[in-house]
């Protein structure tokens, strides 16, 4: 799995004008499942994810994870994370998994953030949206496990 992840001091997703998940401070996370992937990648990623230190401590060091800093996420499915540039000048998205698979993998990166307690809402599977983010920063980490 894959997935760009920026420390925000608030963000948010809408679809059609109506806002259906936000987050602040703390992340927002565009995830992207690839083929083969299975429920033991999704539970890998958001294990890092939680315990990634990006986050300042009193000293202005990032030195706190999620977890510790008490942030909250939100997490978009971004199919376009598996885009294959090398050849031509239009992305191949062929690595991506199946949308089935996709989107069960996205919803568990996010059920496995709520278990591990950071506060997590999603944008809709699919959909076109519309994201609006504050980067704070700007920390941007790729993550790929």
């Amino acid at each position: 799995m894959r997935a760009l992840v920026q420390r925000v001091t608030h963000a948010s997703v809408s679809v059609e004008g109506a806002c259906v998940g936000r987050t602040g401070p703390g992340l927002l996370l565009l995830v992207c499942a690839m083929e083969g992937d299975t429920e033991e990648n999704a539970a890998k990623l958001a294990s890092k994810i939680a315990r990634l230190r990006i986050f300042r401590d009193d000293a202005g060091k990032t030195n706190r994870s999620a977890l510790d800093a008490g942030a909250s996420a939100l997490v978009i499915s971004q199919f376009t994370l598996a885009a294959d540039t090398s050849r031509g000048n239009r992305p191949g998205f062929s690595a991506a998994a199946a949308p089935d698979v996709a989107e069960a993998l996205y919803l568990s990166v996010a059920k496995h953030l709520e278990t591990l307690g950071i506060p997590t809402q999603t944008g809709q599977f699919g959909a076109e949206m519309q994201v609006e983010l504050t980067n704070d920063g700007p920390m941007t980490i790729w993550l790929e496990v």
